[in-house]
């Protein structure tokens, strides 16, 4: 597969704090991508460093085997969107949200809206479940529906690659399920291609087709997650002991975590 995304020897962090190091790997288009690891592990450290807010102190980024340093704002904003953990809370309609998707695409001198720019925003708004809310305020929603939000923001961006922060951590099952799998359709029929941190193996395992783990600024595996979410390495990371075991409809793996009361009790690990 031709690669899309190509990290080569990143470093990048915070003055005189956490740093991540010697980062690298590669993603193909159309590719779903998880990014997995412990708290401090380095995981928004790097999407941050992905998404140009913290700069890149050595090593490149290169998107179509082009520098993404030497894009313009405006270039790179037509090409990636972010959807960040928190969705900021606005005095603007849902629809007025959405329609900041379409600002790439302005024309100097443009002050308005064009007819293309307000089908494309419904065809998201429809496509993430928000288009019934359009008039509401974006104080109005739940947590859910502000994610939902931020996605319909997002896509109509109209992006080859998605960056998202833990985009379901903060929500319930229900809403996690309904995101993962509008991304997993988009990056079905559209072949858009996905990068995600998620903080739920679970989930990952069951979303992504390939996974980044890292741990102490590093990356410490990187595979398939039936190649990464194995009980040893799970083990050696995150200092927890789990069971891992085959889903039998998907094939792919489950974590299952075991409390200490079982293990001083003598329970079954096989």
């Amino acid at each position: 597969m031709e690669n899309y995304l190509d990290l080569k020897n990143i470093t990048c962090g915070y003055p005189g704090g956490f740093q991540i190091d010697n980062i690298g790997f590669e993603i193909g288009k159309g590719m779903f991508v998880g990014i997995i690891g412990p708290n401090g592990s380095g995981k928004t450290t790097l999407f941050k460093g992905l998404t140009g807010e913290l700069k890149i102190k050595g090593g490149s980024i290169m998107l179509e085997e082009k520098n993404i340093e030497a894009m313009t704002l405006k270039q790179k904003a037509q090409k990636i969107a972010v959807v960040s953990q928190f969705t900021e809370i606005t005095d603007m309609t849902v629809e007025e949200y959405v329609m900041l998707g379409r600002m790439p695409y302005r024309q100097n001198f443009q002050f308005f809206e064009t007819k293309e720019d307000f089908q494309i925003t419904e065809k998201y708004m429809k496509q993430t479940g928000v288009f019934e809310m359009k008039d509401k305020q974006m104080s109005e929603l739940s947590g859910g529906e502000q994610q939902l939000a931020a996605i319909a923001r997002a896509l109509a961006q109209e992006p080859e690659l998605l960056l998202l922060d833990e985009p379901t951590s903060h929500l319930d099952i229900t809403h996690q399920v309904q995101i993962l799998n509008l991304i997993q359709k988009l990056n079905n029929d559209t072949g858009l291609t996905v990068l995600i941190i998620l903080h739920d193996l679970n989930l990952a395992s069951e979303y992504c087709d390939y996974l980044i783990l890292m741990n102490k600024g590093k990356v410490h595996i990187k595979g398939t997650p039936a190649e990464v979410l194995n009980f040893q390495t799970i083990e050696d990371v995150y200092q927890t002991v789990v069971i891992t075991r085959v889903n039998p409809v998907s094939n792919k793996p489950v974590v299952f975590l075991v409390s200490e009361r079982v293990l001083k009790n003598g329970g079954n690990l096989q």
